[in-house]
């Protein structure tokens, strides 16, 4: 057998090496088993007078984030304020993921839910060191629980276009906030197909298609376009 010359030797082992970190993904991303999700009011009062977005818009985008959590298995906490007093029941598209009757949800009266005992309690007895948040008032009921998790040690992301706010200064100062707190902000969208990553996991594939196509908006009507396009 021939000898491999030793210059050309330690370039394949480089680039072994090099392909081998590149399969690696980052710690920072996340994966069905790395987070709890965390809905904070979703409520129909807590909407009404969101304008940073469209209330549309606002409610395929946590369909998107609770439907997607449904299909990975992620634990989820769906928490409210002052359900019966003043807030109201929390979106449909909440309900349809996790009814309130099998997914207990925990009602408060802090604004901050990281304040409040039994929400506390639910998320932190999850073990999970990264934690996704989402809801109503960006600025009020996000805000809090976001730094205060952070002050605990935990490692927060926020999905801003399923969070709302009663003024857009009022969600874009919120965010920055965040940010300078040192959270990390993603979209719906991205949410889920992060949890997806790769087409090739059939065991979700068609789950996580479905979710888009009835709540994706126009990356939904594409993915429709494409599979009848496919059956010709």
């Amino acid at each position: 057998m021939k000898k491999l010359h030793m210059p050309l030797l330690a370039l394949l082992l480089f680039t072994a090496a090099i392909t081998a970190r590149a399969q690696k993904p980052s710690p920072e991303l996340l994966t069905p088993s790395n987070h709890t999700l965390v809905l904070i009011d979703h409520q129909s009062q807590m909407a009404f007078p969101v304008v940073n977005i469209g209330v549309e818009a606002l409610r395929n985008n946590v369909a998107l984030i609770a439907g997607g959590s449904k299909i990975f298995k992620v634990p989820t906490i769906v928490t409210t304020v002052a359900e019966k007093t003043f807030s109201g029941p929390v979106f449909p598209e909440v309900m349809e993921f996790y009814p309130k009757a099998s997914s207990s949800y925990i009602d408060r009266s802090t604004m901050n839910a990281w304040e409040d005992a039994n929400a506390f309690k639910a998320i932190t007895a999850k073990g999970k060191k990264k934690i996704v948040i989402a809801g109503l008032w960006t600025s009020v009921c996000i805000v809090g629980p976001v730094l205060s998790a952070i002050a605990d040690g935990y490692e927060v992301y926020v999905v801003t276009d399923a969070c709302g706010d009663v003024s857009k200064a009022s969600h874009d100062m919120a965010i920055t906030r965040m940010i300078q707190g040192g959270a990390k902000m993603l979209t719906s969208t991205q949410y889920v197909l992060e949890l997806q990553r790769d087409w090739a996991r059939s065991e979700t594939y068609q789950a996580v298609t479905d979710l888009f196509v009835k709540y994706g908006g126009s990356y939904g009507i594409g993915i429709q376009y494409s599979h009848e396009f496919g059956k010709h």
